[in-house]
């Protein structure tokens, strides 16, 4: 994949906005994560979480409170607490009884490193703090507004959302779904909590208009598809040290993918497609800049792991 960032922020821009935001999720997660907990489960949920990932889900938490001129302290908690929701499913998804794999972050899966308990552990943990996170004490973040970003994240982990999603994977295992059915699957089980993302960093201003939330909810949606068609591209086109995990899983476990479905060239094209339909959902967002927004959208699309 190829092309420019986007038509308004250079490479270069986009990675500086996102370090400096990055230098906060970092800071706010090595204080927060596993500090009071019994030393061995506090280790793997320090391991399962920091030093590794994109840090996709904080980063569209940010931007879309920026959007709206959302509330700080809440944006920096949800950020988080997106981050450990995605790590949680992470040390789950790659336990023996699911993917059972090896390699995650470029380094051994937490399972690996832990064992299976500690893990199965560390990722209860992880997602018990998220909400925790979301509730803090004090007036720094409105009482109303805890409750909104608790459900959005709520909704997008469960059986509506990621849970669901990896209920259908692993239920699809060696089944031909069509695109309609594929496209259901991974909408819930990536999609779901990167929309949900750009929800929460929505409601971080407790006066954003229904019509600017049902746009970011669709750039959202758009986005959190076009992330799972790449990374099916990825699962074919790259190779482990490049993606930090084990790649080929996908078509040696047999499972339905959009590169087996539409093979690579159809996949690419289904990617743009979707990159158009979250560049219009922002349009249609009349929020005087949404240039972050549009940055990660290109992001997802062109990255290379």
């Amino acid at each position: 994949m190829s092309g420019p960032v986007t038509s308004t922020w250079d490479a270069a821009r986009l990675a500086a906005w996102s370090a400096s935001h990055l230098r906060n999720v970092e800071a706010a997660l090595s204080r927060w994560v596993g500090v009071d907990a019994p030393v061995l489960l506090g280790d793997a949920m320090r391991y399962a979480v920091l030093d590794g990932g994109k840090r996709l889900r904080p980063l569209l938490v940010l931007a879309a409170s920026e959007a709206v001129g959302g509330n700080g302290a809440a944006a920096l908690r949800a950020a988080c607490a997106t981050e450990l929701i995605h790590a949680y499913s992470l040390v789950h998804d790659d336990l023996p009884c699911m993917d059972n794999d090896v390699l995650r972050r470029g380094k051994p899966t937490v399972h690996v490193k832990f064992g299976e308990a500690d893990a199965l552990l560390a990722g209860d943990a992880l997602q018990a703090l998220a909400f925790e996170l979301l509730t803090p004490e004090g007036d720094d973040v409105p009482a109303a507004m805890q409750a909104r970003l608790c459900r959005l994240l709520a909704s997008a982990a469960g059986s509506q959302g990621m849970a669901g999603g990896q209920a259908i994977d692993l239920a699809s295992v060696g089944l031909a779904l069509d695109e309609a059915q594929l496209r259901e699957m991974h909408r819930l089980k990536t999609g779901a909590l990167l929309q949900g993302s750009v929800e929460m960093g929505a409601v971080c201003s407790a006066t954003v208009a229904p019509a600017t939330l049902a746009a970011l909810r669709d750039y959202g949606g758009a986005i959190g598809l076009a992330f799972q068609v790449i990374d099916d591209i990825l699962d074919v086109t790259a190779d482990s040290e490049t993606l930090g995990k084990t790649a080929g899983k996908d078509a040696a476990s047999d499972k339905p993918t959009y590169v087996s479905l539409l093979g690579l060239d159809g996949a690419r094209a289904q990617a743009h497609r979707l990159l158009a339909e979250a560049l219009a959902a922002l349009e249609r967002s009349a929020l005087a800049d949404t240039a972050a927004l549009r940055a990660l959208a290109y992001m997802v699309v062109d990255r290379d792991r």
